[in-house]
Formats: C-alpha cells, structure tokens, sequence
C-alpha cells in the first residue's frame, strides 16, 4: 500500500484545482484530505465575495463546506460545472476511489459535471492501476458479490471501521469490499463486469472521466490536461 503523500503537495493540488472555480458556477466537492484542501480555497473565495454553490459528495464534505461557509445544494437541484476530487490511484486518465467509501456518490456528482478536475499528490500516480478497488454492496448481497468478485479474478476484503466493531457502513447504509485485482490491465472491462454484478452499488474505477490532473508537490504544481 503507498503511503500518503506531504500535506504541502496536497494542498498545492487542492489549491490549484480550486483556482479554476469562477463566479456563478455550481461546484461538485470531493471527499478526501487532497480535496478537504480545494474547499478550504473555495470557502477563502466566497468569503472573499466569490458567488458560489457546492454540492458535497459525503457527510465529510458537506460539515467542511458548511465550516467554510460555502452555500450548499443538492444534485437535483443543480447542474454541476465543475467537480473537483481526488484520487487512491491515478494512471493516465483512470483513477481508482473509494478511499473514503464515499465512491458512489462522488461517481454520481463528478460523472455529472461539464468538467472534473483530479487533485493528486505524486504517491498517488502509478503506470498501471493496482491498488485494491473499492466495491460498494449491499448489505444483504455481500456473500455473492464476493463469490463473483473472486471469480473475476480479485480477492475481495470487507473493509472493517476503525476505533468500532464491525465493517464500514457507507453514507448510503452498505458495505464496502476492497478488491484486489493486481495490475489491472483493463480497467474498462473490469469496471464493466463489476458494474454488471448484481448487489453491487457502485465500485471505485473512474474510467475517463477526468478532464484535468492536478499533481502537487512540495515545489508546485503539474496541470495534466486531458484529451476527449
């Protein structure tokens, strides 16, 4: 497992990101220490005068948010101009999410932007996806979303809470399985077979959605654009 990367690096990611939100846009707002960073810069900007509404991904984003002083709406009630999240594992324009079990709804809010900016500090680039991918269940399927997942060749672990008994719950009442698949070769077939497992909610392959790669480091920030 990489080791998460400087505060420094993340927050330079964050902020770049956050650079890029304009007056009157409707802000898709991740979940994660790299993305907690771009909310703080967007909640400066508005305090600043910055004209802004944010739809959060998860509990975590939304108390951030509203500590920010950052309007909030709901998906249904708005149309989302720009996400900006972060990443487990970014190779090229794939990521793997989920870190945070709050993949499902970042899925819905990032797939449903004009535009989705990645935030990422350097541990968090790989050549080849390979960190264990993150798969949503319900509660009631987990016996046969694990069968499944090992027969497509991954090793499903149920993701334990820390500092409670029993697994992680998610925002949306399930659980979490961590899949490790090794190299994944193909992440649009494998995330196609997951998506096609019944019981599953959603699973943490990101398939050309991003639009931007924010990378940051101690020394700044590389801005990886990419092509439609």
């Amino acid at each position: 497992m990489k080791q998460g990367g400087s505060d420094a690096a993340k927050r330079a990611a964050g902020e770049s990101a956050a650079e890029a939100v304009e007056d009157g846009m409707v802000v898709g707002l991740g979940t994660g220490s790299t993305a907690a960073h771009a909310i703080r810069a967007i909640g400066r900007a508005v305090d600043a005068g910055l004209d802004v509404v944010g739809v959060p991904t998860s509990f975590q984003s939304r108390e951030l948010a509203r500590d920010c002083g950052i309007p909030l709406a709901d998906l249904d009630d708005a149309s989302v101009d720009l996400a900006i999240d972060g990443a487990d594992e970014v190779a090229g324009g794939d990521l793997i999410k989920g870190g945070g079990a709050a993949h499902a709804r970042e899925k819905v809010v990032d797939a449903s932007a004009d535009r989705f900016l990645v935030v990422a500090d350097p541990t968090k680039e790989a050549d080849v996806l390979e960190h264990p991918v993150p798969v949503e269940v319900l509660p009631m399927a987990r016996s046969t979303v694990a069968a499944a997942v090992a027969d497509l060749g991954g090793d499903p672990e149920l993701r334990r809470a820390e500092r409670k008994d029993g697994p992680v719950v998610t925002d949306n009442g399930n659980l979490v399985f961590d899949c490790d698949f090794g190299a994944i070769e193909d992440p649009a077939g494998l995330a196609a077979d997951l998506a096609a497992l019944p019981g599953v909610v959603a699973h943490g392959l990101f398939v050309d959605m991003a639009d931007e790669i924010h990378v940051g480091t101690t020394d700044g920030v590389t801005v990886r654009a990419l092509s439609e």
